[in-house]
């Protein structure tokens, strides 16, 4: 293991997945659950004692970040946020101006907590808004509409120092006027941060039972491509240029959580389906929530995966994570990941470099403007690991 791996100076990251939602959406293929009730209590034991196994596994660093994710983590007792910080701070410490997330349902019973989690020491949201279109928000599921929503991304404003929410777009039939209409209003809101996906057919879905027997069809193809060079040109023009393939924020307000991911930093990961990967090592709980409770009751932890990843494996998870990102992937980080191993095709590489889809920047490899709408398949090229 090299130094620079298991330095006590390098960002840690920590996720913690609160796997309960009021309803599940049609699109969703998240680990996310419906139950009448959760036992609160048992949950905050649960947590805090698989919070304690990771800490143990990776002693002597600071945390940089910390996200928790879902499911709908607002749906977790403020007090049980405010716990899980209070020990993850006196496991680990926290670094100067850590970033503490919390994805959130833009609802009115949900913003009513955000005081109470911000006072347990959240500090940026995430909302899920989705839509600023009560058909739309119909269509996708969602429990809130477009007002309750908009009160909800005030109040979180107010409440927490940044806050992002989230878009869906490439719905049926939406046309490209439309969107940019949805987009330039959102953007008027002001936050630093905004998630805009194209909204895709996930296997196991209720959307991928529907598309399958011919009632759902979503853009693809020029019109799909029209609506992703649109939203990079509107969201560049306001200030709030790509970042990711799907991420957008103002320069300096890009998602610290996030970006750990994408430059293939260690994080560790706590509660049901949740991933991590700590020194080399990749770990998997257990998804199923009564399997994860389970699991921590007899073992102490959650974990029902955890791999020693070859170097190829690693080079490549970060090749491919680091190539989303607007600034690239530093190949001097692969090559050390590597040991040796040649990780790019030059030739591909310099044939995508002279039609403009990347270009090499001293020591990293950048996927351009115009590459990032055929991504996926300039991986499949480039890439000579085992992805």
């Amino acid at each position: 293991m090299s130094s620079a791996i298991s330095s006590s100076s390098a960002p840690l990251a920590l996720y913690v997945h609160w796997p309960f939602c009021v309803s599940k959406c049609p699109y969703c293929d998240f680990n996310s659950h419906v139950r009448e009730s959760v036992d609160q209590a048992a949950w905050a034991e649960a947590l805090l004692a698989d919070l304690a196994h990771e800490a143990a596994m990776l002693p002597g660093r600071r945390l940089t970040s910390i996200f928790f994710g879902g499911g709908t983590p607002s749906l977790m007792p403020p007090a049980t946020v405010a716990a899980i910080l209070n020990a993850a701070e006196r496991h680990w410490g926290f670094a100067e101006g850590i970033e503490i997330t919390l994805e959130a349902n833009p609802s009115s019973v949900e913003a009513a907590r955000f005081a109470d989690l911000a006072a347990a020491g959240v500090n940026r949201a995430s909302l899920g808004v989705q839509a600023l279109d009560d058909r739309a928000l119909h269509f996708l599921g969602r429990a809130h509409g477009v007002d309750e929503a908009l009160r909800a991304l005030q109040t979180a404003q107010e409440q927490f120092g940044r806050v992002s929410f989230d878009l869906i777009y490439a719905r049926p039939g939406q046309p490209l006027a439309d969107w940019e209409a949805e987009l330039t209003r959102a953007i008027g809101y002001g936050t630093e941060h905004l998630s805009l996906y194209q909204l895709t057919i996930e296997p196991g879905t209720r959307f991928a039972t529907e598309a399958a027997a011919g009632r759902l069809t979503i853009p693809d193809g020029d019109a799909a491509a029209d609506l992703f060079e649109t939203t990079r040109a509107i969201t560049a023009a306001a200030g709030l240029p790509a970042y990711e393939t799907s991420n957008h924020a103002r320069v300096g307000a890009e998602s610290r959580h996030n970006l750990t991911y994408w430059r293939y930093g260690d994080y560790a990961g706590i509660g049901p389906g949740a991933h991590g990967r700590r020194e080399g090592v990749a770990t998997a709980r257990r998804k199923k929530p009564e399997n994860w409770m389970s699991a921590v009751a007899r073992n102490g932890h959650g974990i029902e995966l955890e791999e020693n990843l070859a170097p190829v494996t690693r080079a490549t998870e970060a090749l491919v994570m680091g190539l989303r990102l607007t600034e690239g992937v530093d190949l001097n980080h692969v090559a050390t990941l590597a040991e040796g191993r040649e990780m790019i095709d030059t030739v591909h590489v310099a044939r995508l470099s002279e039609q403009g889809l990347m270009r090499r920047e001293g020591d990293r490899l950048i996927v351009t403007e115009a590459g990032a709408l055929l991504l996926d398949a300039i991986l499949r090229e480039v890439v000579l690991g085992d992805a």
